[in-house]
């Protein structure tokens, strides 16, 4: 399959709910996987960078290699995740994030 016919995803977002954007579904399911691996399961949770750092031994090469662009795709699956109720914003400053039971 070539590279503009892949399989979309239309990623969603917490913070601008009609802000929808069409990405290859791989590519999502493989930071979702690595996201959701490395989130705790209760509050008070853990900051994006230490979610940045606890992603990047588990991410999918095949999809990041190096862990290009794996940033703009972490903040991209948190938005959509949190959007879709699965995972959460604790109410603290710096934000930190965990996912819901």
């Amino acid at each position: 399959m070539a590279k503009d016919e892949a399989e979309k995803y239309l990623m969603e977002n917490a913070v601008s709910p009609d802000h929808k954007v069409r990405v290859d579904k791989a590519r999502f399911m493989a930071m979702k996987d690595a996201v959701l691996a490395a989130l705790p399961s209760e509050a008070p949770g853990i900051t994006p960078a230490e979610l940045r750092e606890a992603i990047r031994p588990i991410l999918s090469q095949e999809h990041f290699p190096g862990g290009e662009k794996a940033g703009w795709w972490m903040k991209g699956v948190q938005l959509d995740l949190e959007f879709k109720g699965i995972i959460a914003r604790g109410s603290t400053r710096p934000v930190r994030i965990y996912k819901l039971a």
